[in-house]
């Protein structure tokens, strides 16, 4: 599965367990276009990883379409998921879990295993491919799941916040690693975040959403590669980044279900 992602008029709504429907997403209309990198940040429960559920076809929407490549998404070898948690398989090598994402392909074993040795060492990790998770840092675990999602050589690839339980050492060098294997690729990428200074270092553009809908869509105007140093004293950088926090602080601020609502920030 390969081409862009394209949501239109997209709405999805779940029940409580008190039986109140709560919207998740309101008539979202969005476009990821092919070989594109596409952040989606907001406020907690606006709806970025039900987005992000329906464009692996895992969920389906009460009403609109959402497409892959012109086709309805369904879970497979040419959509990759990475996950903020590792889902790894304990009992399993490193090279296991990465050659077990590729059974589905038309692959022999030791096709597979090459494979799955090839993307290992993409993320830096060949080292390692007969330890077993347990084994192996936070850090490490995540270049796990992401040599997996990748090994299977995707044409989308969904991501939602797959760094955000690293520290902040790891998560910058992640960063880094994820934005030079994209280049190489260039898969589409619809990558779900809490964090501005993230989106912005990562993405092509970025999509805010507010309770459940799109509030604002802007390309992020610069250069690539981005050093990490460099991107962030761009004025431009800091422009985008100051927007953004005023924008998703007033959303927290002014939504009645926040713990922040109606509270005065400023001093």
């Amino acid at each position: 599965m390969s081409g862009g992602l394209t949501f239109e008029g997209v709405t999805k709504r779940f029940a409580r367990p008190d039986g109140e429907m709560v919207t998740a997403l309101d008539a979202v209309s969005l476009t990821v276009e092919a070989q594109t990198f596409v952040a989606l940040i907001g406020p907690s429960g606006c709806g970025k990883t039900t987005a992000l559920r329906m464009a692996n076809g895992l969920i389906q929407p009460d009403a609109g379409t959402v497409t892959v490549g012109g086709a309805a998404p369904e879970p497979g070898p040419g959509m990759g998921f990475v996950f903020q948690e590792f889902r790894l398989m304990p009992w399993a090598t490193v090279l296991a879990n990465v050659a077990f994402a590729l059974e589905a392909l038309p692959l022999s074993k030791p096709e597979r295993r090459d494979r799955a040795r090839h993307y290992l060492a993409l993320v830096g990790l060949g080292r390692v491919a007969e330890s077993y998770p347990g084994q192996l840092s936070g850090g490490m675990k995540q270049r796990v799941a992401l040599a997996r999602a990748l090994a299977t050589e995707p044409g989308v690839l969904l991501m939602d916040e797959p760094f955000a339980s690293l520290d902040a050492q790891t998560r910058e060098l992640m960063q880094g690693e994820l934005l030079q294997i994209w280049m190489r690729r260039k898969p589409t990428v619809l990558f779900v975040t809490h964090s501005v200074d993230e989106a912005l270092m990562l993405a092509d553009s970025v999509v805010l959403l507010g309770q459940g809908r799109v509030l604002e869509r802007f390309d992020v105007d610069l250069p690539r590669p981005r050093g990490l140093a460099a991107t962030r004293a761009d004025a431009r950088f800091i422009a985008m980044r100051d927007h953004l926090w005023a924008r998703i602080r007033d959303l927290v601020l002014t939504d009645p279900k926040s713990e922040f609502f109606g509270r005065d920030l400023t001093s």
